[in-house]
């Protein structure tokens, strides 16, 4: 393990594991070949020369043009310890034109070889051969006597293939797209990106893009309290039970680790339970009291790399401290973050500053300005380079500093003070800053009076630094004093924050209501910003995020700053719609808790609220390069000012809710859809309807509150509607009177083997979904029911069949020939003559009348 380590600034994209990882494969190539050299240990008899065997390999081999290739350079014959290998050889590279290049100064691990990347320029056959120079034995190692003159040698030459056509590499498993649980396999190397634990305040998240809940869990007796004591205060129509602000506040221990919530239930005079919780299940897997109520220090995930063991181990900690002053001993106790079991302990721990290095290994700096020296522990270095982290954490106790029984200094105890340096004496006021690999920033404000980290009367401002590079440990970089403005002597300054990442360095200025900066490259004065609005001298909530500086606060507005110029880039109000809520402004005072994926997530909260306490505080989600809302939610969380803020892990949001003392997760959560058709078959050129459901099934929609609410479960709604959605759902609201569903995409496999789109419908409120159609061909159709998902829900499909049938026949027309009856034969004729002999009888007899005088 190095002394000491960086801080890694790498990108989000720089950081993701490649396909070819070099270091891994070449890590694998020498345990294969250490493990193969120790089984062919040389049985000879020692000589004052020995041959040596010189040999190159090459993967991949055929390889692309321009791909990496992994060389295996070295000689058979193993040293005999880790730290030692065999110098000064060389590969001899001979490219398809006939020309060489020569890869020099190679040293070989202890095994024997080593690994170098070479990356081929043009088609054609390359060819290498590695070349040993003459060397002496150094040690023993089996039988062969140290000083042994080891002849040189060359090995054959390898001919390397390189093609046109790119070889192909495993493509890697993308990013879910569907509901997740841990643990993620390890073969998911690219999904690091979305399961980050909870204090890496770096781009490890996939940011939830709605206020959608996955699931509640009761802390303590929470929300109304009712009866008769909805009468009590200062003319309050109701009361809440106490959430632990103005000093005593709750789930103030909470974190986020590989996927799992630590948090303890906030009581003070009890026993102090630490409960374990699945973060994207809401499952509680164990809860326990330990070491007399004591609560988490920090957990750590410790990535240990040695020569034979590389692996991740992650713990809880807890600290104590017996004694005081120069005699006050500190231990860590180091708890099975999985099972919560005791591990080990380390004792004598120094005292200083914790600090977190890349790898996750706790490192403690004590800067002693006045003495002129700067000391560092590192936690990893109590075991030794090729032993492994779980081995000594289960010999259950490892000791910081003291002596082993025999009485001699433990060689781990020495090793883990990494250095102890020179810096320059009597550096003014006091350490601001530190990143390891870089520099160490301080900061002086000179005023009347002693230092204090907030002053009135301040004439010069003092930025220094000195390094921490390799090779430059202490030596100072600069030492600048600025002088202050003359309006400074009436005003309250404060050293605000420093970012070393971003090299930047805020001071205060109550009164002015302004920021000034200060580059931390060179200790400069760069810009102040434009005067917030007067709230702000009460408090402000600052985040330095993607070069722009963040601030909010009782302003109820939130700033951004760019942090190249100091201009204000946009601001942004946290409206109170019924403006009657918040006695001293319009806007909601609003905390920025974290800013991950290009959001910032800002929540209310309040130093000692009266009773009864302020209804609709809003949790807000903004665009960090424009200050739109994303989204927005009026009354469903309000966190607390004195406890544990919201964090993040996981790609979810844990945090305690002080409407109702319950812990909430939010995140992207489950859906289910169903889908059916007519279960008999449907004739040619009818409709058929084609119904369904889309609903959430994230585990809170299981708990029994929900359950009884909604025994046919609870709809999957727009992200414009899931924020008022929530609030019926898991806060009781009333029902809200406009809700949209989730669009629903209809497909087809028919009768010919036809994949088709046949439209798109929309469900509603109750998450149901309805859509017509005309089957235009015979024979049997599978239907796909597809909700794509959106920023609340994962997506999710369903199938189901129907059979269209044969169109019916039409009805033929027939001419049916009935022969005559009898009456039509020979009676109606008959009648008829009859009937017009009458009438002709009839016409007679009247004209004769008519003659007669």
């Amino acid at each position: 393990m190095e002394p000491y380590t960086a801080r890694c600034t790498k990108t989000k994209g720089e950081k993701r594991m490649t396909k070819n990882k070099a270091a891994t494969a070449i890590a694998m190539l020498l345990l294969l070949t250490f493990a193969i050299s120790i089984v062919a240990l040389p049985t000879a008899i020692a000589a004052d020369t020995m041959k040596t065997f010189a040999f190159i390999g090459a993967t991949p081999n055929p390889i692309g043009v321009g791909q990496q290739v992994l060389l295996h350079v070295g000689i058979t014959q193993q040293l005999a310890t880790v730290g030692l290998g065999w110098t000064g050889l060389s590969v001899t590279v001979t490219k398809p034109d006939g020309t060489t290049e020569t890869i020099s100064d190679i040293r070989t691990d202890s095994t024997g070889g080593t690994g170098r990347i070479y990356l081929p320029t043009v088609v054609g056959n390359y060819t290498f051969q590695t070349h040993f120079p003459e060397q002496k034995m150094p040690t023993a190692v089996g039988s062969i006597a140290p000083g042994t003159t080891m002849l040189a040698s060359d090995s054959a030459k390898l001919t390397l293939v390189v093609q046109q056509e790119q070889i192909p590499y495993n493509p890697g498993v993308p990013l879910p797209t569907e509901y997740w649980t841990r643990p993620i396999n390890a073969q998911f190397r690219e999904w690091y990106s979305v399961a980050g634990s909870s204090w890496e305040d770096n781009e490890y998240n996939e940011a939830p893009g709605s206020p959608h809940i996955l699931w509640t869990k009761p802390l303590t007796t929470g929300g109304l309290v009712g009866g008769s004591k909805g009468l009590v205060g200062s003319g309050a129509t109701s009361v809440a039970f106490e959430n632990g602000d103005a000093y005593e506040g709750k789930w103030s221990t909470r974190l986020i680790l590989a996927g799992r919530l630590y948090y303890i239930d906030g009581a003070y005079d009890r026993p102090r339970y630490t409960h374990c919780v699945d973060l994207r299940t809401g499952e509680e897997l164990w809860s326990k009291v330990f070491m007399n109520n004591a609560s988490i220090s920090f957990g750590q995930l410790m990535y240990w790399e040695s020569y034979n063991y590389q692996g991740t181990f992650p713990y809880l900690w807890f600290t104590s401290t017996a004694g005081s002053g120069a005699s006050a001993t500190t231990t860590w106790s180091g708890f099975d973050a999985f099972t919560g079991e005791w591990m080990c302990n380390i004792t004598n721990v120094p005292s200083g500053t914790r600090i977190e290095g890349v790898r996750g290994e706790e490192f403690i700096y004590d800067v002693n300005l006045a003495a002129g020296y700067m000391t560092l522990w590192n936690q990893s270095a109590l075991v030794a380079m090729g032993g492994s982290w779980g081995s000594a954490i289960n010999t259950r106790s490892l000791n910081a500093s003291a002596a082993y029984a025999n009485g001699t200094l433990q060689t781990a105890a020495k090793r883990a003070w990494a250095w102890n340096i020179t810096i320059p004496k009597g550096l003014p006021g006091s350490v601001q800053a530190v990143k390891l690999g870089d520099k160490v920033v301080g900061v002086n404000l000179v005023a009347p009076g002693a230092y204090r980290s907030s002053l009135i009367g301040v004439s010069e401002v003092n930025v220094w630094a000195f390094s921490l590079k390799p090779g430059q440990e202490g030596q100072l970089l600069y030492n600048n004093t600025w002088k202050a403005p003359s309006d400074w002597a009436n005003e309250t300054i404060t050293w605000s924050t420093a970012d070393l990442d971003a090299n930047i360095g805020l001071l205060f200025a109550k009164e002015e209501m302004t920021h000034y900066a200060f580059s931390l490259e060179t200790g400069q004065f760069l810009w102040k910003t434009e005067p917030m609005q007067y709230l702000s001298i009460y408090s402000v909530s600052r985040r330095i995020y993607q070069g722009n500086l963040y601030a909010a606060g009782m302003t109820g507005l939130v700033y951004c700053f760019n942090l190249t110029t100091g201009k204000t880039m946009w601001t942004t109000d946290i409206a109170d719609p019924y403006q009657a809520e918040i006695l001293w402004s319009d806007n909601w005072p609003e905390t920025i808790s974290f800013a991950e994926g290009g959001k910032l997530y800002l929540f209310h909260s309040e130093h000692s609220a009266n009773q009864p306490l302020p209804r609709g505080a809003p949790a807000v989600c903004l665009n960090a390069t424009t200050g739109e809302i994303i989204w927005r939610v009026n009354g469903l969380f309000r966190k607390t000012d004195w406890g544990g803020s919201p964090i993040m892990g996981d790609s979810v949001i844990a945090m305690y809710n002080t409407y109702d003392q319950q812990v909430y997760a939010i995140g992207k959560g489950p859906s289910s859809t169903t889908v059916s058709a007519p279960d008999v078959g449907v004739p040619i050129g009818l409709s058929v309807v084609i119904r369904g459901t889309v609903t959430d099934v994230s585990p809170g929609t299981k708990q029994t509150e929900v359950t009884l609410r909604f025994p046919n479960g609870v709809a999957a709604v727009s992200d414009e509607s899931v924020g008022e959605w929530m609030k019926y759902v898991y806060a009781q609201f009333p029902r809200p009177t406009s809700v949209s569903g989730v669009p629903v995409t209809i497909d087809v496999l028919d009768a010919n083997g036809n994949y088709r789109n046949i439209g798109t419908t929309t469900s509603d409120s109750s998450g149901m979904f309805t859509f017509s159609w005309t089957p235009d061909i015979e024979g049997d159709y599978k239907v796909i029911a597809t909700f794509a998902g959106s920023e609340s829900y994962y997506p999710s499909f369903a199938e189901t069949s129907f059979v269209a049938d044969p169109a019916p026949q039409p009805a033929t027309t027939q001419t049916v020939v009935t022969p005559p009856s009898m009456a039509d034969t020979y009676l109606l004729p008959g009648i008829a003559i009859i009937v017009v002999a009458i009438a002709v009888v009839g016409a007679l007899i009247m004209l004769m009348l008519r003659k007669r005088p």
